[in-house]
């Protein structure tokens, strides 16, 4: 989903871009990822794979540890062997939610779920194997290229006449279009080190939901519950809306504008079912 989008962003400010989807190269498999630096000598590279099943890490931690932190160290260490730099994604849920103000780049994380200790160890290996690295947190993403929330509110809401969400767990929902667009300018540059880039502003998935509905038009009821009434395998940070304290950070549009435009281009190119 994010990669499609960085490989558009950066392709629209003229760069090259070598855009390798998993079935070109899996990052796991280290002398292929070695194969890739010297076939194509990048300048940066943008590392978009990761682990994204947050509940389903609960019971594969080390699957998710492989490709999120193993193999995200393996790509920042080629990168740096071929001489280039290196964009890593990580996540808000990084964080345990305890801080209830937006989270900025030096705050303490602490994460919660597997999916977030995988992250977080990424964050390390990435910055170990090569001095000139990005890592990059955002949250709750969303875009044309996968299967999202918004997709999901959307469906159900033309199925049923109400839907129940979590009120009790509040982030940034955040357009991938408007991330790879941020992306592509950091790596312009050479601000390594620790990057918060996400929607402006705030909200809860209920508060999320009734959005999408209001902006479709959409003639159904969301109805609130707490985190507990909807139990799931993986603990989620209740509050992981993040700020930056950086003089040069990159400012993304709010959360609602990243909506509307989202549903603006989901209605200009409409997508297979399977996407």
């Amino acid at each position: 989903m994010l990669g499609n989008d960085v490989a558009a962003a950066c392709g629209a400010r003229e760069h090259e871009v070598v855009p390798l989807a998993h079935a070109e190269l899996d990052i796991t498999d280290g002398p292929a990822v070695d194969g890739a630096m010297r076939a194509h000598r990048p300048d940066v590279v943008v590392n978009c794979a990761a682990w994204t099943d947050v509940d389903g890490a609960e019971e594969h931690e080390a699957e998710a540890t492989r490709l999120n932190s193993e193999a995200a160290g393996v790509v920042a260490a080629a990168a740096a062997e071929a001489g280039a730099g290196v964009l890593h994604l990580s996540s808000d849920y990084v964080f345990d939610g305890a801080k209830r103000s937006p989270y900025v780049e030096s705050d303490h994380a602490h994460a919660l779920s597997a999916y977030g200790r995988s992250k977080l160890a990424g964050e390390t290996s990435v910055a170990v194997a090569n001095p000139r690295h990005w890592v990059v947190r955002s949250s709750w993403l969303f875009g044309l290229a996968g299967r999202n929330f918004v997709d999901t509110m959307l469906q159900l809401g033309a199925e049923q006449p109400e839907v129940l969400v979590v009120s009790d767990q509040v982030g940034s929902p955040t357009y991938t279009a408007h991330l790879a667009a941020g992306i592509a300018r950091l790596v312009e540059g050479e601000s390594y080190g620790i990057h918060h880039i996400a929607a402006s502003g705030s909200c809860s998935w209920y508060e999320f939901a009734q959005e999408i509905f209001d902006q479709t038009e959409t003639d159904c009821r969301v109805m609130a519950a707490t985190t507990e009434m909807v139990a799931r395998p993986a603990p989620r940070p209740p509050y992981s809306v993040l700020g930056s304290e950086r003089l040069d950070a990159i400012a993304v549009p709010s959360w609602r504008e990243g909506l509307r435009e989202y549903l603006r281009e989901s209605e200009a190119q409409p997508r297979e079912e399977a996407a």
